[in-house]
Order: C-alpha cells, then sequence, then structure tokens
C-alpha cells in the first residue's frame, strides 16, 4: 500500500493488520501514517518483510516488530521515533535492517556483531558515544554498513579489519578522532569507504589505498597530516579520492594553517586491546595471494 497523496489514511494505525495471521509481506511505504505502531503487529507470526518506510510514524522504537517470529526484513526509515534502540534489535535474525533518518539517540548497543544482517543503516540519526569495539565481529554476511551522520565520538576500532567482505563502509559526518587503524587494509572487498567529515589525524595508512576493490574512498574534512605515493595512484586507478579539507603540506584545497596546529582531541591515541587472537590479512592488491600477510591483534569475545 502506497502513495496516498490526499492524506486518508493519515490517521490509520492498522491495529487490525493482526486478523491477517497469515500475512507474509506488509509494504506500508510512502504513505502519511501517523502516530505509534500497534503492539499487535506481534500477532503477524508469519510476516517475514516489515517495511513502515517515509510515513510520520513516531514515539520510540516499536518493539513490537521484535517479536514478530519470522521477520527477517525491517524498514524504518524516514520516520520520526526516537530514543535508544533495544539491544534485542541485533540478536534477532534480521537480514536487512533500516534506521535511517529517525530521531533515535544513545549509544549503539554493544549486541551490534551478534545481527546477522547483510545491510546495517543507522545513518542520520543522533547515535553516539563510541563504536562499539566489538562490531567487526559481526556475521561474514554484512556487506553494507552506515553509520554516517550521527555524534558518534572515539577511535574508529581495531576490529574494523573483520570486516573482510563488507563493500559499503560509510562513518562520515561525526566525531571520530585518533589515527586510522591499520587494520582498515584488511577490508579487501571493500567499494566505498567513508570516513570524510570527522576529527581524525595522523597519516593516511598506505595499505588502505592499496585494496584491491576500493572504487571511492573518501577521508576529506579531517586532520590527515599526509599520504603515501601508493594513495597518490588512485587517481591513475580510476578511484575516486577525495583528501580535501585536511592538513596536507603542498596540496591544494587544505585547511588553513591556523586550524591544523590544534587538532580536535589532541591528536587521540588508539592504543589496542592485548590479546592471543590474531587476524591475518592480505592489506595490498600485491599481497592478494597469501604473500606478505600482515598479522594484527584484535579483542578476543567476552
Amino acid at each position: 500500500m502506497t502513495e496516498d497523496p490526499y492524506g486518508i489514511l493519515a490517521s490509520w494505525f492498522g491495529p487490525d493488520l493482526a486478523l491477517l495471521d497469515h500475512l507474509s509481506f506488509l509494504h506500508l511505504n510512502s504513505n502519511r501514517f501517523s502516530g505509534t505502531v500497534p503492539d499487535s503487529f506481534r500477532e503477524l507470526h508469519y510476516l517475514s518483510e516489515l517495511d513502515l518506510s517515509n510515513n510520520r510514524f513516531s514515539g520510540p522504537f516499536p518493539t513490537s516488530t521484535l517479536l514478530i517470529p519470522n521477520l527477517i526484513y525491517l524498514d524504518l526509515r524516514f520516520n520520526s521515533f526516537s530514543g535508544e534502540v533495544p539491544d534485542e534489535l541485533f540478536v534477532k535474525d534480521l537480514d536487512a535492517i533500516f534506521l535511517n533518518n529517525n530521531q533515535f539517540g544513545g549509544q549503539i548497543p554493544m549486541t551490534l556483531w551478534a545481527s546477522p544482517a547483510s545491510v546495517i543503516t543507522l545513518a542520520n540519526n543522533q547515535f553516539s558515544g563510541s563504536i562499539p569495539f566489538n562490531f567487526g565481529y559481526m556475521s561474514s554476511r554484512i556487506r553494507e554498513v552506515l553509520f554516517l551522520n550521527n555524534k558518534l565520538t572515539g577511535c574508529i576500532p581495531e576490529g574494523v579489519g573483520y570486516l573482510t567482505d563488507v563493500e559499503v563502509l560509510d562513518l562520515s559526518f561525526n566525531s571520530l578522532a585518533g589515527h586510522l587503524p591499520s587494520t582498515l587494509s584488511c577490508l579487501s572487498e571493500v567499494e566505498v569507504l567513508n570516513i570524510a567529515h570527522n576529527q581524525l589525524s595522523g597519516e593516511l595508512p598506505e595499505l588502505v589505498c592499496d585494496l584491491r576493490s576500493l572504487a571511492n574512498l573518501t577521508v576529506s574534512y579531517n586532520f590527515f597530516s599526509g599520504f603515501s605515493l601508493d594513495c597518490a595512484r588512485l587517481f591513475f586507478r580510476n578511484v575516486w579520492f577525495d583528501f580535501s579539507g585536511n592538513c596536507i603540506p603542498g596540496s591544494d584545497m587544505q585547511r588553513p594553517p591556523p586550524e591544523c596546529m590544534g587538532i580536535p582531541g589532541g591528536g587521540l591515541s588508539c592504543l589496542r586491546i592485548p590479546s592471543t587472537r590474531p587476524l591475518a590479512c592480505a592489506g595490498s592488491m600485491g599481497q592478494r595471494d597469501g604473500m606478505n600477510r600482515v598479522p594484527y591483534t584484535f579483542p578476543s569475545l567476552p
């Protein structure tokens, strides 16, 4: 049910939908539905897809959706939901989680790592605090992670290196600080890596620029002080590489020198957490055949 331009259904909450107890797909996107999601949705035992996007729903996260036993696709984007996201969301067997363009806040639950989803989009909300250190332990099915335009702080966790099959990683428009973890070089399948508009500093690791599948690397508007020749060669690989608005001497379109004298967070040092669990990955195009594999050590799961 889509396209209600006259708002005839704007105040319909849909509690009677639970009477359709064999319903498998429910797409109510792009209407003007308002109010909260009814608790009776939990009675839709056979529902596998729920799309409530592009409406005017509000209130806290609709926990009734987490009680739908066969749900694998949840789309709540472009509404006015607010408050914290429950831990149980990422424990549920969902393949796609779309929460972007709402007003969710608080910290991203530590259960994020347990999600089996292939797509997780938390963009354009008000999430704060650090990215959970264990988020890199997510299922090998994960392909897209979008955390852009929130209020996230702290370091990019070293465990990001475990996302070896991710294709899109967008952490832009936050307040992440410190140096980039070298483990980003493990993202051998990443095509889009966007960390623009943060407070990251140090030099851009050359192994990141060597990623074999890279098509778009955006690091603009941070406080990076340099990058290697390998990064400069990205232009010859037809890779979109935007490094404007940084502190790289001799380069065009950089920050004014006074802005580069005081790095936000004082150049936060992101230290490793000691562990006996190593991860080996081929960090560059020349290493993808298993030669010169670089070992990294990550924190173990609790």
